[in-house]
């Protein structure tokens, strides 16, 4: 490897890191928020700072409003709804489920990629990866463990979620040629405030909400005055998402994305960490099998990878919730 490919791929790892940072702060910090206040009022004040984070700091350093000029607006805006639905499905089971479980099962979602390749661009996948898959999705069976005591409608939403961001990471594949990082952080933050004001508008004051579901109820909760000491929350989660964004983007297009790929799993060590230390939860055993089942496929994914297909530097950024 020539001496700049490692310093390209050491930047992306390190951005990918960091994203992977900001967006377990940003999954903390929401599930804390969960029972107080509505979840379009806590989307709108974080793209609202999120927004303003992008035009004061991201913007000026990444070419001003040129940043901001695409011919691809309608992708854009489908790759904002796709973002739009998987944070709502995410953060819904966050309102019930613990932290860690939610973030394992999201993890399914490198292999919802790989079946939509299949299905949308006609990629080839062979048995080794359709064994990954397979072996994948059982890990999130053992962890959701359907037909038990231990089951949760809310463990499907974390599913739902990781759809939507394969549908985000198939759209991310066709335009992130043209389109740079701070192009597509904009347009994303732009569809959240959009989407989080025409739901605030329409049921903001709660009269849907009975109380009878921690997600629901989330989704539905009427709207909330901040209170003093949460200000700080949001301004953080502002701050966090945005970056978090912005850093993976950058880090997809400046390092091969196989190379990159394996440094998201870090958000499942992660979940763990801010899970015992916030919420008091441990993972039990079976979530645990689940969560090795599910990393080790996702790994053997990447990695298979690089062994049949190597992509050029910046070919697939992506942008998670």
């Amino acid at each position: 490897m020539q001496a700049t490919d490692a310093n390209s791929n050491a930047t992306g790892a390190l951005c990918a890191m960091s994203a992977m940072f900001f967006f377990s702060l940003n999954d903390v910090l929401i599930k804390s928020l969960s029972d107080a206040y509505p979840l379009h009022e806590v989307v709108m004040a974080r793209s609202l700072i999120g927004m303003t984070t992008f035009l004061v700091i991201i913007m000026p350093l990444s070419g001003g409003w040129r940043a901001l000029k695409t011919s691809r607006l309608g992708m854009h805006l489908l790759r904002g709804a796709c973002v739009v639905f998987a944070n709502t499905c995410f953060f819904m089971g966050l309102a019930t489920m613990p932290l860690a479980d939610a973030v394992a099962i999201f993890f399914v979602s490198p292999l919802i990629i790989t079946i939509f390749s299949v299905v949308f661009l006609g990629e080839n996948v062979g048995p080794r990866r359709w064994s990954a898959t397979i072996l994948g999705l059982l890990g999130v069976v053992v962890i959701v463990r359907p037909g038990t005591s231990a089951f949760q409608i809310a463990s499907f939403l974390p599913i739902l979620a990781a759809v939507g961001y394969a549908f985000l990471n198939i759209l991310t594949r066709r335009i992130g040629g043209t389109e740079s990082a701070a192009t597509m952080t904009f347009y994303i933050q732009l569809t959240f405030i959009l989407v989080s004001s025409l739901v605030g508008l329409s049921f903001g004051d709660g009269r849907f909400d009975n109380g009878s579901n921690p997600s629901v109820s989330f989704l539905l909760r009427a709207w909330e005055n901040p209170a003093l000491q949460d200000l700080w929350i949001f301004a953080i989660l502002g701050v966090a998402s945005t970056f978090g964004g912005y850093l993976i983007s950058l880090a997809y297009r400046r390092s091969e994305a196989a190379f990159v790929a394996p440094f998201e799993y870090i958000a499942m060590v992660m979940a763990i960490f801010w899970g015992y230390t916030v919420f008091g939860e441990l993972p039990d055993l079976m979530t645990w099998i689940g969560m090795i089942l599910i990393l080790v496929s996702g790994l053997y994914m990447v990695f298979r990878d690089i062994q049949i297909r190597p992509e050029p530097t910046g070919n697939r950024p992506k942008l998670r919730r």
